[in-house]
């Protein structure tokens, strides 16, 4: 019995040291994918900027930048714990804030790739069937861009008289204005976005008419059920015991966010007198640098350069605030990216509390 008991135990530790060597290995390997397409022209600006908060104080309000800034990821991964409950899911709020963590560390390497294995790891450590957890990413994310969009709106609204004159087009001496109306005549021009609708309305019609046909194909079968799960996560927030509690944490994930990027300000002398409305612009405006470049890296800097720029900082100033606030951004995701690794290979798998619903 002793010698059963010292082979589970050896076992254990053997499976438990392997998964360390691995999660470890894979933190590392993000991370040097995050980091591999600086340039060297990258690093001088960024180690030109950081001498611009070479103080005690600046250290300081850079620490507070980041606890809000991880403040927002608590948030986040508290969210995602409330949108799997309508389904029957107590999840650990340790591997929902290092599924989120980890989620955001691999998005650095590879866009998208995060949100895969934030379902796997949520699959692996928590026993939720993959397609379930990937319909709640979703809906976060659709409920994110709503948000985000009229936020952006009001963002714009704060500051139209200066980006009405704004030109973006000096080959054709376009303000913004102008150039947004070009480009909405345009599209409404282009017969290729009206082809794809009328192409998903055509499958969408098809898929209803051989519903008979393809149900006896076990293959289709497992398609239809596993898109299915992700739609029964997308509309767990209609489920919600207490939709309260989802607003109310996605709220203060905004509001996380926004004091990261202010505290971030009194970094900087030239950006203590700025004000809230520039911290919020820049806010809203520089989530675009990460959704058109890897990790915001180039275009974070660039965009906040610009942001600050309307506010009377110049762009030597504001370029250097925003290699720092990229930096800083980088830094807490790989460090905590990293740590969420580290900390889930000790963990085991957690016992099944749901038999999977059947999908009539």
């Amino acid at each position: 019995m002793n010698s059963t008991e010292n082979t589970k135990s050896s076992k254990r530790r053997w499976k438990t040291a392997l998964q360390l060597v691995l999660f470890v290995g894979l933190g590392v390997f993000f991370i040097w994918l995050s980091i591999r397409d600086l340039s060297k022209e990258d690093v001088r600006m960024i180690f030109d900027s950081v001498k611009v908060v070479n103080n005690p104080f600046s250290w300081c309000m850079l620490l507070v930048s980041a606890f809000f800034a991880l403040m927002a990821d608590v948030a986040r991964a508290v969210r995602g714990k409330i949108l799997l409950e309508p389904l029957g899911y107590n999840v650990r709020m340790s591997m929902s804030f290092y599924s989120v963590m980890v989620c955001y560390m691999a998005n650095l390497a590879l866009p998208r790739l995060g949100e895969i294995l934030r379902c796997t790891f949520l699959q692996r450590f928590e026993n939720v069937p993959f397609q379930k957890s990937l319909g709640t990413v979703l809906t976060e994310r659709a409920v994110d861009i709503l948000l985000w969009l009229v936020f952006l709106f009001i963002a714009i609204g704060m500051n139209m008289e200066v980006l009405n004159n704004l030109v973006v087009d000096h080959s054709q001496n376009l303000t913004l204005r102008a150039w947004f109306e070009q480009k909405g005549l345009s599209l409404l021009g282009n017969y290729f976005i009206y082809i794809l609708l009328a192409a998903v309305v055509a499958i969408y019609l098809i898929m209803r008419l051989t519903r008979r046909w393809w149900m006896r194909v076990p293959f289709l079968v497992k398609v239809r059920d596993f898109f299915a799960g992700i739609w029964r996560g997308f509309i767990s927030i209609k489920d919600l015991p207490h939709p309260w509690r989802y607003g109310l944490w996605t709220a203060l994930m905004w509001v996380f966010y926004f004091l990261g990027t202010y505290f971030c300000f009194f970094a900087f002398p030239f950006l203590r007198n700025v004000g809230p409305g520039a911290a919020y612009t820049l806010l809203i405006f520089s989530t675009i640098a990460f959704m058109v470049s890897q990790g915001g890296l180039g275009s974070y800097p660039l965009i906040a350069a610009g942001i600050l720029y309307m506010y009377g900082v110049s762009y030597t100033q504001g370029l250097a605030a925003g290699w720092i606030g990229w930096l800083l951004q980088t830094v807490v995701v790989l460090i905590f990216g990293l740590l969420s690794l580290l900390l889930a290979s000790f963990y085991g798998g957690k016992p099944s509390e749901k038999q999977p619903e059947s999908i009539q």
